[in-house]
């Protein structure tokens, strides 16, 4: 169950996504793990087969996902593939390869890969492949996700506010709405930028300016002051947007 509460919680959940990244050639693992850096996620990134391995028999590394290039020194990505469905995990995989034959996509996808991405690929698309698996994941959505007086129901795609007199009121949100307060609320009292929102909440070719964000979040905080949020989501001219995970009005 994930709560963020305190500012130590806070913290030490900045980055709540774990990505395990294999991949030989240093310029692009840099610039990979740069880019899921920027979007909160945390990479273990490795250039060899065997050493992946064993970070994957880590019983203390709990990953999100795994990014497997094709060709790698040790075990290839798709040997790894294959060793991680025979332990039964169901660890989401995305594989990396120059390999565009349909014949080399059917071995990666038999060997047990999610997904497949054809190099030389772009940092958006990569992003939009990650949350896409993400999205069909569900053991790793948080049965809980609260802050301060709201708390997220995956069940109804709905939030709850508790008010100052401990009464609870559900708010129901759209789909796009859910993702956006669930995003803040993942990053509570931290200042996400309207970029960080677009490529989170919004596939790669979708045409988003930074009015579209500003639109959606003044129908979300529309909805939350209606409720007696007192301004849960400050604008910071500038710099973008902040949750803040205490009610002013207490």
């Amino acid at each position: 169950m994930l709560i963020l509460q305190t500012e130590n919680e806070i913290l030490t959940t900045q980055f709540d996504m774990r990505v395990l990244l294999v991949e030989d050639e240093p310029d692009l693992g840099a610039a990979i793990k740069r880019t899921l850096n920027q979007h909160m996620y945390l990479v273990d990134w490795v250039m060899d087969g065997t050493e992946a391995w064993a970070y994957l028999e880590n019983s203390s590394a709990q990953y999100t996902v795994a990014i497997l290039d094709w060709m790698v020194p040790g075990f290839t990505g798709l040997e790894l593939c294959k060793k991680i469905r025979l332990k039964g995990n169901s660890l989401p995989v995305l594989m990396l390869t120059a390999r565009d034959r349909m014949e080399d996509k059917i071995a990666g996808l038999d060997a047990g890969a999610d997904d497949y991405l054809v190099k030389p690929f772009g940092m958006g698309e990569l992003l939009a492949r990650l949350r896409a698996l993400q999205r069909r994941s569900p053991q790793f959505q948080p049965r809980q996700l609260a802050v301060g007086n709201l708390s997220l129901d995956y069940s109804r795609s709905a939030v709850v506010n508790q008010n100052a007199s401990g009464e609870k009121q559900v708010i129901s949100l759209t789909n796009k709405e859910f993702q956006l307060l669930e995003y803040f609320m993942k990053h509570p009292n931290q200042i996400v930028t309207t970029e960080q929102i677009r490529n989170q909440l919004w596939e790669v070719n979708a045409e988003t300016g930074s009015n579209v964000v500003a639109a959606q979040i003044r129908l979300l905080r529309r909805k939350l002051t209606n409720s007696g949020c007192t301004n849960p989501i400050e604008t910071l001219h500038g710099l973008g947007y902040r949750l803040n995970s205490t009610d002013e009005s207490k």
